[in-house]
Order: structure tokens, then C-alpha cells, then sequence
């Protein structure tokens, strides 16, 4: 691997590409650095050191950092991710989407242009009811965040907002198309991996100041390497399902008579599961933050991070998603009918209903060890923070995207640096017939 890492450099289309990517998420982190008009930031600072195990934390993350400053990518990617896993879930329900879905590449720039009109929308809301929160906020020593309060103060926010995330999805999309690996994908990953150096800097210093013991930190570190390890052999397995497709004659040509394989991922929800459980949890921290009721500071204590309730549910909810969204992008039915279709069959299975089932049986069971993985990674954090009391920076949905994304990145280049092999080979090679 590092070997092919330093071929990289001598492939003048990659090394024009990786550069580029570098460019642009230099370019986002930039960004990230520039302040929204009208708001007192040191109040801000002390108000976000309230919720961080509220909503606003999870927005912060995947903002990298920009919410906390309140800069004008606070809204980040989020909005394109949502709008882009709601016209993945309403192409289940509209039968027009899901033709789209099915015309190609045609199709794919429909379902996508209806995405950016759907994250303009979600931007436009999600900054109103920021800018309408902000108002309504005060810091820790009761000091107004908003410096002057009002529609005009509204609108701005809702203007400059929404125009940085549109321009953060383009970035992401001019990454994707003329860089390296996908941008969206990227743009979370920068943000995340961005609060790395300072982590480490502050865990520098606790040991230093004899808070936190140095023989804890090197069993932590260990076991983040062990769980990047088990995250990394658990994304790329899969569970391979015989294939034989039997014998055409087409012409004077015979089709078919080969073996292949179905491959059926252990993890086919991705990272999706973890983000939508914890936004559900972390939803009552958020609305006890703005009801001051005895009742709804009760619940928010038991559905914290660490309490057993918020990990009972927080599991449940994952197992639901895993199976919800393996259904939803996962069609057991519609593989059998194109296996059938080209003369394919599972070896012991009856083609067609009985395919079908035999698919999404074991389907439904790979997807209860993918759920339950997710599982003890998402909740890995909790348990480190309450066993051995020490700062842990990332929480499991972090660090299952951080490794996502590299596999992804690395995987693209290595892609790219096969073709070059190939190309180079056919301009090396002189290739001459027969001489009669």
C-alpha cells in the first residue's frame, strides 16, 4: 500500500486530481473560519459548551466545527444528506421516482437536481429556525447571543446560510466529478478529522497535568486501533451467493454457462442507522434546553449518554434502521427477476418467488450481525468514557464515517492507478500479427 501511495505521485492525471481534492477542502475549511454578522461569539462559545449531547452537537460535528462558530457553513452538508435520503425513501412510495431511479444515468440527474432543490429548501427552514433560536438564546452568564434581533438580522442569516451550504454541495460535486473520491463523503470527513490535532494537543496536556494516566491512554489508543481493524473486516465482508447461468444459443454464438457470485454486504445500511438513532435521542436533550420543566429535565437525564435507557434504545433504534434502510435500498424481488431475466439461478433454488425469498432470508440474517456491530461500535465511546473516565473525541458514528471514507478514497485511487497500468501497457506493447 504504501508503495502504490508513492506511485500516486508519478501518475500526472491523479496527482492533478488529488490536488485538487486538497484545494477544495482547503477551500471548505476556510470557511469554516468566517463568522455570520450579528452575533456576540464569546457568548456562543459558553452556549455550546452546554449542549454538546444535545442536537446541536451532532450538527456541530458534521459541520466541523462551523456551528459552533456560527460561520456562514453552519447548516454543512447536513441538508443535502437529508434531502437526499428523503428522495430515497420516497422513491419507495412514488412510483415516478422510482422509474427515474431505473433510467440510468438520465434518471440519476433528475433524482439529483430534485435533491438540490430539496436541500435549498431544508437550508431556508433550517436557518430560520436557527436564526429564530439564536434570538431567543443567551450564554452562561445570561448575555444575548444575537446582537440585533429582528427580521433583518432573520433574513441575513437565511441568506448567508443557505448560500453556504449550496456552495459546500457544489464543492462536493466538483470533487466528485474532477478530484478524487466522493465530495460529500469528503467534506464530513475533513470536518471530523479536523478536530484531531487539537484532541490530541488536549490529551498532551491532561497527561501532563497528571489527570489522566499515560498507561490509559495507551491502552485506549490500542483499542481505537483494534476497533478500526474490526470496522474495516466488517465493511468489506460480505456473504457470496452462488450464481450459474445456464447456456444460450444466440445465433450462431452460445451464451452464458459461467458461475458467478451475488455478493450481499454485512453492513448495507452504512453509517445511516447510527445517525438517525441518535438524532432521535438526542432530540428530548434538545427541547428540555428550551422548556425549563421539571418533567422534561427528568427525561433528558435518562435519555443522556452513559444512562442505561439511552443505550437500551439507542441499540434498538440502530437494529430498526438496519433493517428499514436495508429494506428500502435492497430489493430482494427486483435482483430475482433480473437474474431470471438473464438465465441466472441460485444452484438448489427454484428461479422467480422462491429466489426471492431464499435472498431475503439470508439477507435478514447478515443484517442482525451488521446491526448488532454497529452496535457495540456506536457505544463504544460510552463505555471507554464510563469504565476508565477519559476524553473521548469522536463518538462511533464519526469514526465509522473517518473509516468509511478512507476505504472509499483509497479504493478510487487504487482504481485509477490500475488503469494506468493497463493504459501503459497497451502504448508499451507492439503487438504483431502473422506473417503469411
Amino acid at each position: 500500500m504504501i508503495e502504490g501511495f508513492q506511485n500516486a505521485g508519478k501518475i500526472p492525471e491523479l496527482r492533478r486530481r488529488i490536488f485538487f481534492t486538497l484545494a477544495m477542502l482547503a477551500v471548505y475549511r476556510v470557511g469554516v473560519h468566517i463568522p455570520t454578522p450579528g452575533i456576540d461569539r464569546i457568548a456562543l462559545a459558553s452556549f455550546f459548551d452546554q449542549v454538546k449531547n444535545t442536537i446541536f452537537g451532532l450538527f456541530n460535528l458534521f459541520s466541523g466545527g462551523a456551528l459552533e462558530q456560527f460561520s456562514v457553513f453552519s447548516l454543512g452538508i447536513m441538508p443535502y444528506i437529508s434531502a437526499s435520503i428523503i428522495l430515497q425513501l420516497l422513491t419507495v412510495v412514488f412510483p415516478y421516482l422510482e422509474r427515474l431511479s431505473k433510467e440510468g444515468e438520465a434518471g440519476r440527474r433528475k433524482i439529483t437536481q430534485y435533491t438540490r432543490y430539496g436541500t435549498i429548501v431544508l437550508s431556508i427552514v433550517q436557518g430560520l429556525m436557527i436564526a429564530v433560536g439564536m434570538e431567543g438564546t443567551r450564554g452562561a452568564g445570561g448575555e444575548a447571543i444575537v446582537l440585533n434581533p429582528g427580521w433583518s438580522f432573520r433574513i441575513m442569516t437565511i441568506i448567508t446560510l443557505t448560500s453556504g451550504t449550496a456552495f459546500i454541495m457544489w464543492l462536493g460535486e466538483q470533487i466528485t466529478e474532477r478530484g478524487i473520491g466522493n465530495g460529500i463523503s469528503l467534506i464530513i470527513f475533513a470536518g471530523i478529522v479536523a478536530r484531531l490535532p487539537s484532541a490530541v494537543t488536549t490529551t498532551y496536556q491532561f497527561i501532563n497535568e497528571g489527570e489522566l494516566g499515560l498507561l490509559i491512554v495507551i491502552l485506549v489508543v490500542a483499542i481505537v486501533i483494534a476497533t478500526v481493524a474490526v470496522v474495516i473486516f466488517m465493511e468489506r465482508g460480505q456473504r457470496r451467493i452462488p450464481v450459474q447461468y445456464a447456456k444460450r444459443v444466440v445465433g450462431r454464438k452460445m451464451y452464458g454457462g459461467q458461475t458467478s457470485h451475488l455478493p450481499l454486504k454485512i453492513n448495507t445500511a452504512g453509517v445511516i442507522p447510527p445517525i438517525f438513532a441518535s438524532s432521535i435521542l438526542i432530540f428530548p436533550a434538545t427541547i428540555a434546553q428550551f422548556v425549563q420543566q421539571p418533567w422534561a429535565q427528568a427525561m433528558a437525564g435518562y435519555l443522556a449518554p452513559g444512562q442505561w435507557l439511552h443505550d437500551v434504545l439507542y441499540v434498538g433504534f440502530i437494529i430498526f434502521f438496519c433493517y428499514f434502510y436495508t429494506a428500502v435500498v435492497f430489493n430482494p424481488v427486483d435482483v430475482s427477476e433480473n437474474m431470471k431475466k438473464f438465465g441466472g439461478y441460485i444452484p438448489g433454488i427454484r428461479p422467480g418467488q422462491k429466489t426471492a425469498e431464499f435472498i431475503d432470508r439470508v439477507l435478514s440474517r447478515i443484517t442482525l450481525g451488521g446491526a448488532i456491530y454497529l452496535s457495540v461500535v456506536a457505544l463504544l465511546p460510552t463505555l471507554l468514557i464510563r469504565q476508565f473516565n477519559v476524553p473521548f473525541y469522536f463518538g462511533g458514528t464519526a469514526l465509522l464515517i473517518v473509516v468509511g471514507v478512507a476505504m472509499d478514497t483509497i479504493a478510487q485511487v487504487e482504481t485509477h492507478m490500475i488503469t494506468r497500468n493497463y493504459e501503459g501497457f497497451m502504448k508499451r506493447g507492439r503487438l504483431r500479427g502473422r506473417r503469411g
